[in-house]
């Protein structure tokens, strides 16, 4: 008898996904209003709401007037999507494989993925380095996409795998008898059935990503490859920073992240309440 979805229970789990929400959107919120109040008002009250009188948009002003902001926004633009796009690609082609085919080293293969998300990248820091700079690649949003490619690989393969394993295999052996090739099942029968699980990779994926500084200060530090957290820290000195400018350039960076929560909200509570539901 097939198990059926408990009102209580999904009303509960989105209760506590609207509670973590609220919670995880309150910094963002305090960032947003004190980009558009005058450096006093920052510091005097930093949970008030802008008034008429501490109105100030000169954040705003000094980020589109003092350096690129718009090519940094860009680069972060390119790097990010870039990346998405092949963690699932290749992330999925990896979930696929050890899903569906049994063959001598699958699990060690799944444990050696899952060993990447225990071991933070950062660890080879030194080694992917010198790795980009054999390579010639030193300075290149090529080597970021490397990077973050290699780094949300393990989490998309493991979360993606366990999603692959519940597709119907009367529904892939049909498509076999039907004479379509692996591919064909692959990209038209099970892909669009793991859409919310593709959906929780990408957001996931995205947000370390599109905030990482530590590899863009690392790997492509220079003017015309800065994303735009690097960027940001132009207004940060040793001993003076601009903290109406800091802000301003926060709250613009936040807005691609929002677009793409509000773009795959649907899925993305699809994906996250997969089986806490039944």
């Amino acid at each position: 008898m097939a198990a059926r979805s408990h009102p209580g229970r999904t009303f509960a789990a989105h209760a506590i996904l609207i509670a973590y929400t609220l919670i995880a959107l309150f910094p963002v919120w305090v960032i947003v209003i004190n980009s558009v109040k005058s450096r006093r008002a920052i510091f005097g009250a930093p949970l008030a709401v802008p008034t008429p009188e501490t109105w100030d948009l000169v954040g705003y002003t000094t980020v589109l007037e003092n350096g690129d902001f718009f090519g940094y926004f860009q680069n972060s633009l390119i790097v990010t999507v870039a990346s998405i796009f092949f963690v699932l690609l290749f992330g999925a082609m990896a979930a696929f494989a050890l899903s569906e085919y049994r063959f001598r080293g699958n699990t060690l293969t799944g444990l050696y993925l899952a060993l990447g998300i225990m071991i933070p990248i950062r660890l080879g820091t030194v080694a992917i380095l010198q790795g980009m700079v054999a390579a010639g690649l030193v300075n290149t949003l090529t080597a970021l996409i490397l990077v973050y490619t290699a780094q949300g690989l393990p989490l998309a393969v493991f979360i993606l795998s366990e999603f692959m394993r519940n597709v119907s295999d009367d529904l892939k052996n049909a498509g076999r008898m039907d004479g379509l090739s692996e591919y064909a099942i692959f990209f038209r029968l099970v892909l669009p059935l793991v859409r919310p699980a593709m959906a929780t990779v990408a957001v996931f994926t995205m947000i370390p990503i599109w905030n990482d500084l530590w590899f863009p200060l690392i790997l492509a530090p220079s003017e015309a490859t800065k994303t735009i957290t690097l960027g940001s820290q132009v207004f940060i000195g040793q001993f003076v920073t601009n903290w109406n400018a800091v802000l301003a350039a926060l709250s613009l960076a936040i807005v691609p992240v929002l677009i793409l929560y509000l773009i795959f909200s649907r899925q993305l509570i699809r994906g996250i309440t997969a089986g806490a539901v039944k």
